[in-house]
């Protein structure tokens, strides 16, 4: 046996007397990793991680499959909830401080609103668990748990929450720029994002698309006809909804992951300058 027979792979300066159970390549102390049998090289090892993940059961959009594919779903209506809870017990004060709107509305306050500032910009997000009436609790709750359940299991978990939240912020930023004086808040833009995406996927897996266009097209149509109702978060959080679902269902496998939190990271984006724009506008 030659002297290189017996040094290490990765450190030629070691010699040693072990070999890889696998590759049978040389191994010092340093590079041989306990196995069941014998011991691993670091690159089988690596080998055998990455074997282990690509056998992992996936999503259909690529995410990793949960024990309880609605957890992020019940999450969601709990925060909501209880957030309807403190609503009730707290009154208006807590509406109006959760609440989205743009510019003040009580004549010389405090700068308050989206246009106060980086620390008023929470209600873009706060306002999306916000709700006053039962009924409309009630409504935005049934259809989250028929919606976003099923989806939560076609995406999973972390595609899902960027979606719903993401969805949720399009909503906000649309009404800043259209509706800035207009006190707002519901889940209704992230779960028509959920709508959305449920059509885009319904599309994707060739199932029957009527049902899913006829629930879409009664909501829209309640949307525009019934007064008190916020077109601008629900066309908002649709559009967003829509984009990032195309993104999810349909980005190459090869490049799944880079297009997929691409697309999110751009609808982000585009909230912002949506944001920065109703803002410049009242501001003029």
């Amino acid at each position: 046996m030659t002297d290189q027979a017996v040094r290490c792979y990765r450190h030629p300066d070691r010699e040693t007397g072990i070999r890889c159970s696998r590759c049978e390549r040389p191994i010092c102390p340093e590079c041989m990793i306990n196995a069941s049998v014998g011991f691993h090289c670091p690159e089988c090892v690596r080998e055998g991680r990455r074997a282990a993940q690509a056998a992992e059961p996936r999503t259909v959009a690529g995410g990793s499959v949960a024990g309880d594919p609605r957890l992020v779903t019940k999450i969601l209506i709990g925060l909501n909830l209880l957030v309807f809870l403190l609503a009730r017990v707290e009154g208006r004060p807590f509406v109006t401080a959760l609440g989205l709107f743009t510019p003040c509305y009580v004549p010389d306050s405090v700068q308050c609103g989206v246009a106060g500032g980086p620390g008023e910009w929470y209600r873009l997000v706060s306002s999306m668990f916000l709700h006053q009436e039962f009924a409309h609790i009630a409504f935005n709750m049934l259809s989250l748990w028929w919606i976003g359940g099923p989806l939560e299991t076609l995406l999973g978990r972390a595609r899902y929450t960027a979606l719903y939240l993401i969805a949720g912020l399009g909503g906000s930023a649309l009404v800043v720029l259209l509706a800035p004086e207009t006190l707002t808040l519901g889940a209704s833009g992230a779960i028509y994002g959920l709508f959305g995406a449920t059509a885009v996927f319904v599309k994707r897996l060739r199932m029957d698309m009527r049902p899913v266009l006829i629930l879409l097209g009664l909501n829209l149509l309640f949307t525009f006809t019934w007064g008190g109702i916020s077109w601008e978060a629900h066309i908002g959080g649709l559009v967003v909804g829509v984009i990032i679902a195309v993104a999810m269902a349909y980005a190459p496998r090869s490049r799944r992951a880079l297009v997929q939190w691409g697309t999110c990271a751009a609808m982000l984006l585009a909230v912002a300058v949506t944001v920065w724009a109703g803002v410049a506008n009242i501001s003029a």
